[in-house]
């Protein structure tokens, strides 16, 4: 695990870029996360005295989550009542400063605000505003409140996980809020390029929790149209690919993925089944479909009787693509993982240690880092209003209303 130094830091891609979010929980604040791990100033708006939900979600330490430490790293918080009409003037003069605001309120919020698009581009021409809901901010179903799940569901994500015949579950983690937020950093990059190198204005991004689902769900359309095919949870197999599947052994699970031509052959070479790799219909996948139940029974039979750690010294031997099913224990301890610095230790504001993700992607020149650990409430409130020229005594009227915090 390695520690970070602001001091050694190289400028991030983004610096000099202002972001402002007004997301909260995980979409909105995810993209705006991973802005701010290449540089951007990330200004982060929540409601006084309750703050971001986030802050409360899963295992605490001294009251703040350790997953909001991971989600609000490299941010400032401003509290600002954004329902009061003078936190909305605030909103507006933060804007109209910024290259990019980022929100997942329900479709109609901000515009009940006088913060819609309209509004917004008006005052600031430049501005690219993501805007990331359950589905979308057009269409029959706008209104409708969405979370990650649901667009799950609807992208024909949890269809497709489980055992065949079994309830559909959940992947494990909120992976609907996570591809929605990463479809909406590529669309303010590409917004940002298009305003720089084409002298283009600001625009609006809109992406639905549903729709970044369905875009990474591979063939699911085209099979359906072209054969009637229906795709359907397959467990842990590569429907259409063999072998491709995770097979037991005498301590646990290990995947395995033989399905290229020449490997599956080194497969079934190490496995002591030169029959199989020789048979002339198993030379190619379609062939290996037809009798990957025959295949499949063969490789457990190989593995059942060895521990995980044997079987995969010797399928890497063979060079087979194998690994093991790791939980967070494997993944702490695995030095791949901190020899590519992807586990970093940082200090909270509160003053523990705490290991988090490091920074994906990876670039050569412009690194993302960890520049700042995830602020308190309103942490920066007084900093921010300063540095948009309000002086102390309307920073302490405001504070004694109540709309910043």
């Amino acid at each position: 695990m390695s520690d970070f130094n602001t001091t050694r830091l190289p400028p991030g891609a983004l610096q000099g870029l202002r972001v402002i979010e007004m997301g909260q929980l995980i979409a909105g604040p995810f993209a705006a996360k991973t802005l701010g791990d290449f540089g951007a100033d990330v200004i982060k708006i929540e409601p006084p005295v309750s703050g971001d939900p986030l802050r409360g979600w899963r295992l605490l330490q001294d009251g703040t989550s350790v997953w909001w430490q991971v989600q609000s790293r490299n941010k400032r918080s401003i509290a600002l009542d954004l329902r009061a009409a003078e936190g909305q003037v605030i909103a507006r003069r933060l804007i109209e400063e910024a290259d990019v605001l980022v929100e997942n309120f329900r479709p109609g919020t901000l515009e009940g605000w006088g913060l819609g698009p309209d509004a917004l581009l008006a005052l600031n021409p430049g501005l690219v505003m993501l805007r990331i809901s359950g589905y979308g901010q057009t269409g029959p179903y706008r209104d409708r409140p969405g979370f990650g799940a649901i667009g799950e569901a609807m992208g024909g994500l949890r269809h497709l996980t489980g055992e065949p015949g079994r309830v559909p579950v959940r992947c494990g983690v909120s992976i609907g809020d996570t591809l929605a937020a990463l479809h909406g950093t590529i669309g303010v990059l590409l917004a940002l390029y298009h305003r720089k190198a084409h002298g283009g204005a600001g625009q609006v991004i809109d992406v639905a929790l549903h729709e970044a689902v369905f875009n990474v769900m591979e063939s699911l359309i085209p099979e359906y149209d072209a054969f009637g095919v229906v795709r359907e949870a397959a467990g842990s197999a590569l429907p259409g690919i063999a072998p491709s599947n995770a097979y037991r052994c005498s301590d646990g699970y290990v995947l395995v993925a033989g399905n290229g031509d020449s490997i599956f052959k080194r497969l079934m070479a190490c496995i002591g089944r030169d029959d199989l790799g020789r048979a002339p219909d198993l030379a190619h996948n379609g062939g290996r479909v037809e009798r990957v139940a025959d295949i499949d029974a063969a490789i457990e039979a190989w593995t059942l009787p060895r521990p995980v750690a044997a079987v995969l010294d010797e399928l890497g031997r063979a060079q087979v693509p194998a690994g093991k099913i790791y939980d967070a224990r494997d993944i702490a301890d695995d030095p791949h993982y901190r020899a590519r610095d992807m586990i970093l230790r940082q200090t909270t504001r509160d003053g523990h240690e705490v290991a988090v993700p490091g920074i994906v992607p990876k670039l050569s020149a412009t690194p993302g880092s960890l520049r700042t650990p995830a602020p308190h409430l309103g942490g920066d409130t007084d900093a921010v209003l300063r540095e948009m020229g309000l002086a102390e005594a309307d920073i302490a009227r405001l504070r004694a209303l109540g709309i910043v915090a």
